[in-house]
């Protein structure tokens, strides 16, 4: 297959900033005071390099099993003519002329999907749902509302991406991450804005059945996009693993608050007229 895309770093725009930190201050200017213990420079970097030194922080893994695919109807394809030529490595085999897609492949694609989605999420990404399929929209706005994010299932315009700072504005933020529950628009063409995509560097994690082209998608997960019983599970686990990987931030927030709180706070003045010790 064809190289996918490369990943872009997270970037925030300007308006998406806090206005503290949009133009540096004049001589006379009068800062807004930190919390009481806020996190330090270390602390800070320390919250968003310890997720990548383990392979799977978030416990993705634990989400889904070989049943719950298999009883999704995930490993059911298209018929055999309407296979796609890059989807064949994906294919455990042909049953009465109907594509089986490999559910060994399919559950270590998807992990890597979920664990990158998990990543985005934790560094407060924008994630974007992506959907033509008419049966599914209800199913995709209510999965991005429920985890707090955003979903475009109605007709994409072509330029949203790649002309944005035209017709937005030049301090439009862009989605950090845009995820195609259906790589297919209701022409059985393949998604406008998975080429976008491609072009801005965004990357993006794609559920492709056998009938589609996974090329220029970053991270593509095989199955079957057609089934309501799948769909639900797609839905299913990336709404866990958002909320799992934003509890996560909360968490790790407090604990290292809480951390720069014990170490700096017996160096202050007040806490000496007070008569705190040092451990």
């Amino acid at each position: 297959t064809e190289p996918c895309p490369a990943v872009r770093p997270l970037s925030f725009s300007p308006r998406s900033r806090p206005p503290a930190l949009q133009q540096p201050p004049g001589p006379g200017a009068v800062l807004p005071s930190p919390g009481p213990f806020p996190l330090s420079r270390a602390a800070g970097d320390g919250l968003l390099s310890e997720p990548l030194g383990h392979p799977d922080f978030f416990n993705v893994k634990e989400l889904f099993s070989m049943k719950d695919l298999f009883s999704a109807r995930v490993h059911l394809g298209h018929k055999k003519g309407c296979r796609h030529r890059f989807m064949e490595p994906y294919i455990f085999g042909c049953r009465l002329d109907q594509d089986i897609i490999d559910l060994d492949q399919t559950m270590d694609h998807l992990q890597l999907a979920l664990n990158f989605t998990a990543h985005i999420a934790y560094r407060k990404g924008i994630i974007l749902f992506v959907s033509r399929n008419r049966q599914f929209c209800h199913l995709v706005e209510s999965t991005a509302r429920e985890c707090g994010e955003y979903a475009h299932t109605r007709y994409w315009q072509g330029g949203l991406l790649t002309n944005a700072h035209i017709q937005f504005g030049a301090g439009v933020r862009l989605p950090d991450l845009i995820i195609f529950l259906s790589s297919l628009n209701n022409v059985f063409e393949p998604h406008v804005a998975i080429r976008d995509a491609a072009k801005m560097n965004i990357p993006t994690v794609g559920v492709v059945d056998t009938n589609c082209n996974p090329c220029l998608i970053t991270y593509p997960i095989p199955g079957n996009d057609d089934s309501p019983t799948a769909m639900e599970l797609y839905c299913k686990l990336f709404k866990m693993t958002i909320i799992r990987a934003k509890d996560y931030r909360k968490q790790r927030e407090v604990f290292h608050k809480l951390q720069s709180k014990e170490e700096g706070g017996c160096a202050r003045p007040a806490c000496a007229s007070r008569g705190c010790r040092a451990p």
